[in-house]
């Protein structure tokens, strides 16, 4: 503790600490804007294991690295008509948009945050056959996975 008689000394103190308290400042404010993690060496597959665990009644999935602002496209071949949840997650910052076609016809858009948290969408599949899921962003880099699970 400093007393009020120290005089220069004290002054020199409270320069040290204030610029200690500016330095950790800095340092906090860079790390909330860094990203946890690092897109082009990522492991995707372990990223994906903690951030989206496999569904049972699963018909499509996947999981990737969007590195810049192509779509990326995966389908699956006789999907029984009826209700899914397409629930998907991805990380980086920004957003992903997710559209599932059915048969040629577009017949849902979600999006996710890219924080790490796990969005819901409800799809209704009005015919059995085949089924598409486009991913995208422009926000690349990031990771994303998503999978879309029979079940209301």
């Amino acid at each position: 503790m400093l007393s009020r008689s120290s005089g220069p000394q004290r002054l020199t103190a409270l320069r040290r600490i204030g610029t200690a308290v500016a330095g950790a400042c800095l340092m906090v404010a860079a790390s909330a804007c860094s990203s946890a993690v690092s897109i082009e060496n990522a492991d995707v597959p372990a990223w994906k294991a903690t951030a989206l665990p496999t569904a049972s009644g699963t018909v499509l999935e996947d999981a990737g690295k969007i590195l810049n602002r192509e779509p990326l496209v995966k389908d699956a071949a006789d999907v029984p008509s009826g209700a899914y949840t397409l629930t998907m997650t991805c990380d980086g910052g920004g957003k992903a948009f997710f559209t599932v076609t059915s048969g040629g016809t577009k017949i849902a858009e979600a999006g996710a945050a890219c924080n790490g948290s796990r969005e819901r969408a409800k799809i209704t599949v009005p015919a059995a056959g085949t089924v598409q899921v486009s991913t995208s962003s422009v926000d690349a880099p990031l990771l994303y996975a998503y999978h879309l699970a029979a079940g209301s």
